[in-house]
C-alpha cells in the first residue's frame, strides 16, 4: 500500500496564512505565531530542544527534583567538607580592651625597641605617627604588652612561625617504610634495596622487609630467611633488628628499627698546671 507524501511545514504554513481571514478570531499573526512555537521546534536537533516536562498522573507536568546541594558547617555550598576559615581574633588599635600597656615598637630586623608605660590613647598617637598598627601581643602580661608593627607583617610572620613548628613536628615523627624482597632476587637489585633501607634508617624512619611467597614458592621460605638474616647482619650498624624474620600466612616479614641518635658533647680541654712558685735562693751574704 503506498504512503502519502508528508506535508512539508512550509506548505502548511502557506496554507494556514491563506485560511485566516476565513476564520473568526484567528488572525495571521496569531497562525504564525502558533506555528513558530509547534513546527520550528519540530525542525530542530534534539539536542538544541528545550526539555519537555514529564506528565504525571492527572494531566499535569511533573519535574524531577534537583539534587540537594551539599553544604558545609557555614550554610555555603562551596567547599564542602573543607574546614571552617579561622577568624582573627587578635586585638588591634581601637578594639584593646586596655588602658594602660607596655609599647613595642618594630625596628626591623627582627628587633623591637621599648618605649615604655603609656595610656591607649599615647600608643595609638605613636602608632599613628609612625603609621603603622597597635597589636596586642601579650594578654596575660601586666600590664599587657603592645607592639607597634604592621599588622600584614606580624600576621605573615606568626603563620610562618607555625608551619615551621609543624614541619619541626613533623620532622621528629617516625614513619613505616617498606621494602619488598624475593627469594629469587638478584645482586643489583639486593644492592638497590640495602641502600634503601640505610637510607630510611638515617632518616629516622622504621623499615619493614617483606617477601611474599605464591603457592609452591613457601617451600624456599628458608632460602628467602637466609636473604633477610643477611640484609639484617649488614644492616646492624644503622639499624636493630626488632624480631628474627617470621612467616605470616605467605608472606615474610622482617622489621628493623633506627638506632638511638647518640649526642656527643665536647669536653673541655684540661687546664693547664699551674707553675709552680721557686724555691727562694739562698742568701750568700749570710754565709
Amino acid at each position: 500500500m503506498a504512503t502519502r507524501p508528508r506535508p512539508s511545514p512550509l506548505s502548511l504554513l502557506l496554507l494556514l496564512v491563506n485560511l485566516a481571514p476565513q476564520v473568526g478570531s484567528l488572525t495571521a499573526g496569531a497562525v504564525v505565531q502558533r506555528h513558530q512555537q509547534t513546527a520550528v521546534p519540530a525542525l530542530l536537533p534534539s539536542r538544541c530542544r528545550a526539555a519537555e516536562p514529564r506528565m504525571q498522573r492527572g494531566g499535569g507536568p511533573s519535574y524531577s527534583p534537583r539534587p540537594p546541594v551539599k553544604r558545609d558547617s557555614s550554610g555555603s555550598g562551596r567547599g564542602y567538607n573543607a574546614p571552617p576559615p579561622v577568624k582573627d581574633t587578635t586585638p588591634i588599635n581601637d578594639k584593646i580592651p586596655h588602658d594602660v600597656m607596655r609599647v613595642l615598637v618594630d625596628v626591623g630586623g627582627g628587633t623591637d625597641e621599648l618605649l615604655g608605660v603609656m595610656s591607649k590613647r599615647e600608643a595609638l598617637a605613636a602608632a599613628a605617627e609612625r603609621e603603622l598598627d597597635l597589636v596586642l601581643i601579650a594578654n596575660k602580661a601586666e600590664p599587657v604588652v603592645c607592639k607597634i608593627v604592621s599588622y600584614d607583617k606580624y600576621r605573615f610572620a606568626l603563620e610562618k612561625k607555625k608551619k615551621d613548628q609543624q614541619k619541626a613536628a613533623a620532622r621528629g615523627k617516625s614513619e613505616l617504610k617498606e621494602l619488598k624482597l624475593s627469594y629469587k632476587i638478584g645482586d643489583h637489585d639486593y644492592e638497590v634495596r640495602k641502600k634503601q633501607g640505610i637510607k630510611f634508617l638515617q632518616s629516622g624512619d622504621k623499615v619493614k622487609f617483606s617477601m611474599l611467597f605464591r603457592g609452591r614458592e613457601v617451600t624456599h621460605a628458608d632460602v628467602g630467611r637466609d636473604i633477610m638474616v643477611r640484609l639484617a647482619e649488614e644492616l646492624e650498624e644503622f639499624g636493630v633488628l626488632d624480631a628474627t624474620p617470621k612467616v605470616m600466612g605467605t608472606t615474610m616479614i622482617m622489621m628493623i628499627s633506627p638506632r638511638p641518635r647518640t649526642v656527643t658533647t665536647k669536653s673541655a680541654p684540661p687546664k693547664p698546671d699551674a707553675p709552680k712558685p721557686d724555691a727562694p735562693k739562698p742568701d750568700a751574704s749570710k754565709q
